[in-house]
């Protein structure tokens, strides 16, 4: 137990550390930036704020994209001001740039802060399900609900089919046709069938049944 709480005591006295120096470092680049009075400390605990927000998102376990991104856009803004501090930025002069974004950072921390803590991904999901659950009772109960019996399927009425229509053969091709019937069976010593009657003198099927039938 004593070495659990020693080692507690030591985490949270680092903790402590190290929220102190980067709670200065916050104050001092905001000072240095124009922001002087309560202003400046107030940079810090913006920060700080905007850090344990989307902690806390990311603790939950819902919207994990919007918790990384809030929390990082604050982490980058305390370690920009570690590092700012550590002699690379001269204090007496900054640039014009981080004086636009030391301006600028209130609007975007309290739009961060906005967000993570008045969005409610749980009580919609919660809503959709309670919905969804809903909708497959009720049809469930209509499944289970007895319904009038299924008539019988009535079979459809067959449509009579359409009486061929004679087709004319022209008495150039009758004769022609006969001549290749004569010539298959002089060659052959069989009868021409209908298909290679149909090939040998190219017409459609239809005009070639009508010559068969006359030949």
């Amino acid at each position: 137990m004593r070495a659990h709480l020693a080692r507690v005591d030591a985490v949270l006295v680092q903790a402590v550390i190290a929220a102190a120096l980067s709670f200065a470092h916050l104050h001092d680049v905001a000072s240095a930036a124009g922001q002087d009075g309560w202003k400046a400390w107030a940079y810090p605990v913006s920060v700080d704020l905007l850090l344990v927000a989307a902690w806390r998102r990311l603790r939950s376990g819902e919207a994990k994209a919007a918790g990384w991104c809030w929390f990082l856009i604050a982490l980058a803004a305390s370690l920009g001001a570690n590092v700012a501090t550590a002699g690379l930025l001269d204090l007496d002069h900054v640039p014009a740039w981080l004086r636009i974004l030391v301006a600028g950072w209130p609007a975007v921390a309290f739009l961060g802060g906005t967000l993570l803590a008045h969005s409610s991904p749980t009580t919609h999901d919660e809503t959709s399900d309670d919905v969804g659950q809903e909708k497959v009772e009720d049809i469930q109960g209509e499944e289970d609900a007895p319904g009038p019996a299924p008539e019988p399927p009535v079979a459809p009425a067959l449509e009579p089919l359409p009486a061929p229509v004679p087709v004319a053969v022209p008495a150039a091709l009758d004769e022609h046709a006969r001549k290749v019937a004569a010539e298959h069976h002089a060659r052959t010593g069989t009868a021409i069938d209908t298909p290679t009657l149909r090939a040998r003198l190219g017409v459609p099927p239809p005009m070639a049944d009508a010559i068969a039938a006359q030949l």
